[in-house]
């Protein structure tokens, strides 16, 4: 089912709203003759987003004839005039950036033992650093994001400990605001658009289900996915290598696992059998610096890109990379993915990370003494923003 008009997700709930029809938050300023409103648990948030802190009461505006509301609202308890907008469903603060343009959401799932926590973090340190700079962005974390100490990542030697399933204990997700000039239809850079990027550090095991209302909920909001994969659970790939009994988080099969989201996706995003997921899903096969050895230095997988990197997604460079994934998974005899991928998505793209960029120590959980060295973790994202819209592409010749 297509979202109303209007509609966008919440970067925090995932539930759709309308992005001209946000509530309010009361700024405890109070009014002649009444005292502000004092900071309290608010049930809706904890349900919503897992988040337990009190905060000032939220209220829906007035609203006249049905028009769209702007500006500043009174508060119904104590009067005061306050321009804090958040969230109608989960009331959680909003940028007063969020609603005036398209907000995709890109999800991320990932097995057990992917490393997907770390490869979040990395990636988080690249869309503020890098990324930032080679698009000429203004890239922060939102207020009422999961805090991610990206100078502690960086500065630790030590593994980042396996998420807790949602069952037992639900974060907030990390959301990134994501501002820069695009071009008008002339050309010419006139244009600010803001961009909320979502992103929701689910617990492996949840894979194991993916059925609980926040997962589908989350999944159903997206508007594109990362699906990060683990090549050590590909019995022919770990051949290959010398894997520690330690670096073996689990057992399944990986096209289970790419399954299993499959069928959370058609439920969640209401798709017929007989008929091709729409949303693009990035395919990322993580640790892929463990495959350096056997590859090889001149094996286009393994060679880092040269020089600065222009501010697009390069088309060309990114299907030579899906190509060459793709031809990996027919040596592992793992040519079901491929299968499974081809007859259950309309677009999907193959991508070979690495977070640290060397192989850590599985048995001690420290990372190589040289420190993070992050492999192409920025390319799956990229390609998805491509595709909505959000940063330029260079099309194939």
């Amino acid at each position: 089912m297509n979202p109303l008009p209007n509609q966008i997700a919440c970067p925090y709930c995932y539930h759709k709203i309308d992005g001209r029809r946000l509530w309010y938050q009361c700024n405890g300023r109070g009014s002649p003759g009444k005292e502000g409103c004092k900071p309290a648990n608010d049930a809706d948030r904890k349900r919503e987003t897992g988040i337990d802190e009190a905060a000032r009461h939220s209220f829906a505006p007035v609203s006249k004839r049905g028009l769209p509301q702007t500006g500043q609202a009174e508060c119904p308890k104590c009067g005061s005039r306050t321009g804090n907008r958040v969230c109608p469903c989960c009331h959680t603060p909003l940028s007063a950036n969020f609603g005036g343009s398209a907000s995709p959401l890109i999800a991320m799932v990932g097995a057990t033992g992917t490393g997907k926590t770390m490869y979040l973090n990395v990636l988080a340190h690249e869309l503020t650093n890098g990324l930032r700079r080679r698009f000429g962005a203004d890239v922060r974390m939102s207020e009422g994001s999961s805090t991610v100490d990206l100078q502690q990542v960086y500065e630790s030697a030590a593994l980042p400990a396996q998420t807790l399933s949602n069952l037992a204990t639900r974060k907030p997700p990390v959301v990134f605001e994501w501002r820069q000039q695009q071009r008008s239809i002339g050309g010419v850079m006139n244009r600010l658009r803001t961009t909320f990027l979502s992103f929701y550090d689910t617990a492996g095991e949840d894979l194991t289900k993916l059925n609980s209302a926040l997962d589908l909920e989350y999944l159903s909001a997206a508007d594109a996915l990362i699906v990060l994969l683990d090549p050590f659970m590909i019995p022919h790939a770990r051949e290959q290598i010398n894997v520690p009994s330690a670096a073996i988080r689990s057992g399944e099969s990986t096209v289970n696992v790419v399954n299993r989201v499959t069928e959370a996706l058609r439920v969640s995003h209401s798709v017929k059998s007989s008929r091709r997921i729409k949303i693009p899903v990035a395919v990322a096969f993580a640790k892929i610096d463990a495959f350096f050895d056997v590859l090889g230095p001149d094996h286009p997988l393994v060679r880092r890109p040269e020089g600065e990197a222009p501010p697009v997604y390069d088309e060309a460079a990114g299907q030579a990379i899906h190509e060459n994934v793709r031809s990996l998974l027919f040596e592992w005899r793992a040519d079901d993915i491929d299968a499974h991928l081809s007859l259950n998505y309309t677009n999907f793209r193959y991508f070979a990370v690495s977070s640290l960029g060397a192989q850590p120590d599985y048995v001690g959980q420290v990372i190589d003494p040289r420190g993070i060295q992050p492999f192409r973790v920025d390319e799956p994202l990229l390609w998805l923003l491509s595709l909505l819209g959000v940063v330029p592409r260079k099309e194939a010749q």
